[in-house]
């Protein structure tokens, strides 16, 4: 008996844990435009790119080197840069997110760094890329959930960003399934302390 319970209360925790365990990749491959050129959609991956200012190109251009595939965004011309501003590109989360980082590639004397937020305040910042044309991974840094990551950069159009990698949602269980697994396990300790 006691391995069956181990085996419940073992896939019990599995299916509890599987939203964390979620690894997202969006690749750009799959947008596609006229003459290798598209804006990336507002909802595209599931997030709100409406404010990010991006577009996803296909065709080769150095420096600006895929990871994998042949998508990859980079940022509009901006009215913040020309007005002697950072450029900075929003990217919403519809829930709580774990952000892993993402792959960038581009001039050798521009540079690409995350602020990473929660509830509108400064959670994180990642670390200072130093841009070149291998692509290289930058890491958020920041192993909590997080709801918006701003990519920001000195110069519009300097970077490529490629496989934007994140973790599934961080879902709380419905109180119902959460009642469910806890009365799973309260049945079957009732069982193993009535047959000993």
């Amino acid at each position: 008996m006691s391995s069956t319970l181990r085996n419940f209360a073992l896939s019990a925790v599995l299916a509890l844990c599987a939203p964390f365990a979620s690894a997202t990749v969006l690749t750009f491959d799959d947008i596609v435009g006229p003459d290798g050129y598209a804006s990336v959609p507002g909802n595209y991956g599931g997030l709100d790119w409406s404010n990010a200012g991006m577009s996803v190109f296909t065709g080769e251009s150095a420096p600006f080197t895929p990871h994998s595939g042949q998508g990859r965004v980079t940022t509009d011309w901006s009215e913040d840069w020309n007005n002697g501003g950072p450029v900075a590109s929003t990217i919403r989360f519809l829930a709580p997110t774990v952000f892993n980082g993402a792959w960038f590639a581009g001039y050798e004397d521009g540079s690409v760094q995350f602020d990473l937020y929660f509830g509108g305040q400064l959670v994180a910042s990642s670390a200072l890329l130093q841009l070149s044309s291998a692509p290289a991974f930058l890491a958020a840094g920041w192993g909590s959930a997080i709801d918006t990551v701003v990519v920001t950069s000195g110069v519009p159009g300097s970077y490529v960003m490629d496989d934007f990698s994140f973790e599934g949602a961080a879902e709380v269980p419905e109180p119902g399934s959460l009642a469910l697994v806890l009365a799973g396990f309260g049945l079957a300790g009732a069982v193993r302390l009535r047959r000993s």
